[in-house]
């Protein structure tokens, strides 16, 4: 359900990268939170670091939405950059299970598997 890979990168040299190859990929950056300054601006102790960046590409979005329009809010694809006792990692959670368990529409598959495989190859290059 999950793909996480570890980077040997800094956290913050990880987002750079991850930014730039989702550019790369033809998908726009929709959003980036900053979870842990989120977190720590609430009064909260929170050690690590978490980006969550929101991306899309519009032409798989309006073919999902197509598709079956419920899934809507299951959009825009999330990848993560973050750290786990200092160490960076970068994961989503893989479009094809997550969507599939969403709608039983046959169709999806194929858009399902092209983003993900995309995402994937994303999150390989910034590692």
């Amino acid at each position: 359900m999950y793909y996480i890979v570890p980077s040997n990168k800094p956290f913050d040299q990880a987002s750079t990268d991850l930014e730039a190859a989702v550019l790369r990929h033809g998908f726009g950056v929709l959003h980036v939170h900053d979870l842990g300054a989120t977190l720590r601006s609430k009064g909260i102790a929170f050690e690590e670091e978490c980006k969550v960046f929101e991306v899309c590409s519009p032409a798989q979005a309006a073919k999902v939405l197509a598709i079956d329009m419920r899934l809507n809010m299951a959009l825009p694809c999330r990848i993560s950059v973050f750290t786990e006792k200092g160490l960076a990692r970068i994961g989503i959670i893989r479009p094809v299970p997550m969507l599939t368990a969403l709608s039983q529409d046959t169709s999806l598959l194929q858009v399902a598997q092209e983003v993900e495989e995309k995402i994937m190859r994303m999150v390989d290059e910034a590692k």
